[in-house]
């Protein structure tokens, strides 16, 4: 059988490689002129490349029906030790952090892309980088692919276009259009995994801060999503890997939010105040703007402080209600949010190909047998921290079986 792969990235190499191991001819096109150049800049450089907590029904998958991914990433011979013991066959041993994370040995993004690359080199995969499809066809089961420079024929069809974020990195619209000259439809679309815009008042003075934080996104009185972790302050709002795991439900939740910060999670508000209170009684005749020094990093203590509108008085002619407001303001540092920095910041795609018009055991199409889809183009996204990679592995893989 003759399988024509349009997308070079993560599920594409794996859907391409797992074809042709199974004795089938692929045909792999990539418009870019390199294969898996987004994986490149996964991970820091280092590629996160997948989470032993990526499973099925783990809770960290997202999208019109979240239960879509348990399949693929549950399945014995897809799931995380199988995807390790598959990637271990190609040449590349990974290691995992406390979290969960894994990455290669190497802690080099580009070793991941190089047993790829090598595994590639395949005398059943024909590939075409610099190779742009702008159109499909399907007629009596078979389909036609159409290029800017020619025409291929095949017996099946894997869309692994990716989606439209990181269009810097090669996101772009093209699989959703294709698969709609198919008869498919697509949910809409948001940026995931990407930085706030917030009010840049205070986040401009402390851009390049990091910070322990617990994160609320809120409506009104409305909780709409929470996390914990590190946070990185820029000059446009709020950033970091705490912050990119609620940026979906900002992406998606509307107008009239805030992100509130908890900085000191570990301890209440009453505690709080009664250290206040001591260590006003040290630094009584200091400038009040230093009163958070040694507990916050030098910049955040006074941004703080100054919020609450105390800078060059003394510290000791605070009163306590002045104390209140800085200890209530350590448990609810609030940013009105202005939206995200858009698809070209973002990591991966919220939304994308419906998933009730493909078959989760195999990735085909119930609408065109023989036309197969997989990774971020389908309306699947996960957390951050190699959930979207494993995704990439497991529902890749399962699409190149042609089961």
């Amino acid at each position: 059988m003759t399988v024509c792969i349009i997308g070079g990235g993560a599920s594409g190499m794996a859907a391409a490689i797992t074809a042709a191991s199974n004795g089938h001819h692929v045909l792999l096109l990539e418009r870019q002129a390199r294969v898996g150049r987004k994986l490149l800049s996964t991970g820091n450089g280092r590629c996160n490349l997948s989470n032993y907590h990526a499973t099925g029904a783990s809770g960290h998958y997202h999208g019109a029906d979240p239960h879509f991914s348990d399949y693929a990433l549950g399945r014995a011979d897809l799931n995380v030790a199988a995807t390790l013991d598959w990637f271990a066959s190609l040449g590349l041993l990974a290691a995992a952090e406390d979290s969960g994370r894994l990455y290669p040995y190497s802690n080099m993004a580009g070793s991941v892309l190089d047993v790829l690359r090598f595994a590639l080199d395949h005398p059943n995969i024909e590939l075409h980088t610099g190779c742009t499809v702008t159109g499909i066809r399907a007629k009596n089961h078979t389909f036609t692919v159409r290029t800017e420079a020619e025409s291929f024929t095949a017996d099946a069809v894997i869309l692994a276009a990716g989606g439209a974020a990181g269009s810097k990195l090669g996101g772009v619209m093209d699989g959703y259009q294709l698969a709609k000259s198919l008869g498919h439809h697509r949910t809409a679309l948001y940026p995931s995994l990407v930085q706030l815009k917030t009010d840049p008042t205070y986040p401009r003075s402390l851009k390049g801060v990091k910070a322990q934080a617990a994160i609320r996104i809120r409506r009104g009185g409305e909780t709409i999503a929470e996390n914990s972790g590190e946070i990185l302050f820029t000059e446009y709002g709020v950033s970091g890997p705490a912050i990119f795991d609620v940026s979906r439900a900002v992406a998606t939740g509307g107008d009239d939010l805030v992100c509130a910060l908890n900085l000191l999670p570990e301890q209440d508000q009453k505690e709080t105040m009664s250290w206040l209170l001591r260590r006003q009684t040290a630094m009584a005749g200091r400038e009040s703007q230093t009163l958070l020094t040694g507990l916050f990093h030098t910049r955040l203590g006074q941004i703080l402080c100054k919020s609450c509108g105390f800078t060059a008085q003394p510290a000791g002619s605070l009163s306590e209600d002045d104390l209140r407001r800085i200890a209530h303001t350590v448990h609810h540092f609030t940013l009105p949010i202005t939206g995200t920095c858009g698809f070209d910041q973002a990591q991966v795609t919220a939304g994308g190909l419906r998933t009730d018009e493909f078959d989760p055991r195999t990735m085909q199409s119930r609408l065109v047998p023989g036309f197969y889809a997989c990774g971020e183009v389908l309306d699947v996204d996960g957390d951050c921290g190699g959930y979207n990679l494993q995704w990439a592995w497991s529902s890749g893989r399962l699409a190149g079986m042609l089961e």
